[in-house]
């Protein structure tokens, strides 16, 4: 697999029109488990390709119960920067719920290490909305993630994809389903704390301290290209869209013959319109009205502002100079209140 996927970095070098790569990102499946020899592997393909800016934000994925101290200096010699730790929940009860097979103490132990280790810019992710979550727990979940100082964190809703084992256990009635309400109510409370912590809410999922924000995740909600690695990986263009195969044996064994399995659909203008409205409207830089009249055309941005009035009476977005923005209340509702403005 990584022999395939070093192969595939060097069929699609020009992928980008650029050679310069400001971002890297590891994710996408358990990266924690590559050792230091396969990241530098790895990373001597990708400098073989592109010029990488020295600056570059360099991030891995990782299990709290992946990471020891040796992988941690590998993970830093090899030119890995930035940590992104999936703790999810502070308390074993939530990580039972959710089938996750660290403890709470494996992950604060993970976080501590990582940071005695060389790792100052790190992320950890956290879920709300879990059924075995009280409104104590999220409260004393947030307190653990502020008192580690770290300086982002992804949180997210709690969502039950169809045809995982949670959806099967929900539906035999074997676990609690998910309340929305209260969902709802862990929303409001981490809004809350996480200003009063000196994080800035800078997209719907995503806090971080003042000049900590994803510079990655940063890019794809600004529409800038990207090129994904591996199967299953998007990649974008601005003009198009494409996605690898993922079945592992089929990606492999076409890479090997030096064809890159992909899916590729053309975006329509409307198609362009409508991804800048829902990732836009997601960050606390908004939609630019004068973005979408220069890009989208005087109609498209003419519809758009009539489309809005309601909005804007009902005070879910607001106007801050010439951008369109989420107002408290409309956080609530980004995804719906994005479908309202789609063409």
């Amino acid at each position: 697999m990584l022999e395939a996927m070093r192969k595939e970095i060097g069929l699609r070098s020009d992928y980008l029109g650029t050679n310069q790569l400001n971002t890297i990102y590891f994710g996408g499946g358990t990266p924690s488990l590559l050792t230091g020899d396969e990241l530098k592997g790895i990373f001597e393909t990708i400098h073989r390709n592109f010029s990488v800016d020295p600056d570059a934000e360099i991030t891995l994925e990782a299990n709290p119960d992946d990471i020891t101290a040796e992988r941690l200096d590998e993970f830093r010699i090899a030119g890995i920067n930035r940590l992104s730790i999936g703790i999810q929940s502070f308390s074993d009860e939530d990580l039972k719920y959710l089938n996750r097979v660290h403890s709470a103490q494996q992950a604060i132990d993970a976080v501590k290490l990582a940071q005695a280790h060389g790792f100052n810019n790190i992320s950890i992710d956290l879920i709300y909305g879990i059924p075995t979550l009280s409104e104590e727990q999220w409260e004393q979940n947030m307190e653990t993630a502020f008192s580690l100082n770290v300086n982002h964190l992804s949180c997210y809703s709690l969502t039950v994809e169809p045809r995982t084992a949670l959806a099967k256990l929900i539906k035999d009635r074997k676990v609690t389903e998910v309340d929305d309400e209260m969902s709802a109510i862990h929303f409001a409370m981490l809004m809350d704390r996480a200003s009063w912590a000196g994080y800035e809410h800078y997209e719907i999922s995503n806090f971080a301290k003042p000049g900590h924000y994803s510079r990655h995740n940063t890019s794809y909600w600004n529409g800038e290209p990207y090129l994904g690695i591996g199967p299953s990986a998007h990649s974008y263009n601005k003009v198009s869209r494409q996605w690898n195969i993922s079945n592992n044996p089929q990606y492999i064994r076409s890479i090997d013959e030096s064809i890159v399995p992909f899916e590729r659909e053309e975006l329509t203008d409307t198609e362009k319109f409508n991804e800048y409205i829902l990732t836009s409207l997601r960050t606390i830089w908004g939609i630019s009205l004068r973005k979408l009249f220069l890009e989208f055309g005087e109609k498209s941005a003419m519809e758009f502002q009539r489309n809005i009035i309601p909005l804007l009476d009902d005070e879910q977005i607001e106007l801050q100079g010439e951008n369109l923005v989420l107002t408290r209340r409309g956080k609530f509702f980004a995804d719906r209140i994005a479908a309202d403005l789609f063409q």
